[in-house]
């Protein structure tokens, strides 16, 4: 059985809300910074990787 690759989106803001975007079968909201010098964050809970704009292409 194969796992579907976590899901990747590019944000335009450096602090971003992720709730697993699923409802009630998602998770509770976190919230996750953006490190300025990295560009990306990875959601604790689903895995879901947060990009911002500006580094889209470069991670």
């Amino acid at each position: 059985m194969s796992q579907d690759a976590p899901e990747t989106r590019i944000v335009n803001t450096y602090r971003i809300a992720c709730d697993g975007g699923e409802g009630a079968l998602g998770h509770p909201r976190v919230w996750l910074q953006i490190p300025h010098d990295k560009g990306w964050v990875e959601c604790g809970y689903c895995d879901c990787k947060f990009v911002h704009n500006d580094f889209e292409g470069k991670v």
